[in-house]
């Protein structure tokens, strides 16, 4: 049983940043894309980033490119998300994804972790 456990949530305030880390309970890193997705109270669950298990394939939604940035470290089994200039619309659930293919469509993913709060002031 794979599990992904995210780290790293908080609250912040516009314009500031925050770390967010999902570790993986077994080594499904050297095959599995790993990903970001948040869902707002009241919305559906909407992709945020996702990156390849080969390092350099990334893919990000259009309300966080250049803000936010995905990385891997296979060594770790672990993946991060790196969340700057932050705004209050960023604030919801994030959630941890591992998917067969890189592909932003929830569908796709085959694992999910529990979650992590993050919340944005104005």
């Amino acid at each position: 049983q794979v599990q992904l456990v995210e780290s790293g949530g908080g609250l912040v305030q516009a314009g500031g940043s925050l770390r967010l880390s999902c570790a993986a309970s077994t080594g499904i890193f050297s095959t599995y894309a790993m990903g970001w997705f948040r869902q707002a109270p009241g919305k559906e669950r909407e992709f945020v980033a996702a990156i390849g298990w080969r390092v350099g394939n990334t893919l990000y939604a259009d309300s966080v490119k250049g803000r936010f940035t995905i990385s891997r470290d296979n060594a770790k089994n672990t993946q991060y998300l790196q969340m700057n200039s932050l705004k209050p619309e960023d604030t919801a659930v994030y959630y941890c994804s591992a998917s067969r293919v890189l592909n932003p469509r929830v569908e796709y993913v085959t694992y999910w972790g529990q979650g992590t709060q993050v919340t944005v002031s104005s």
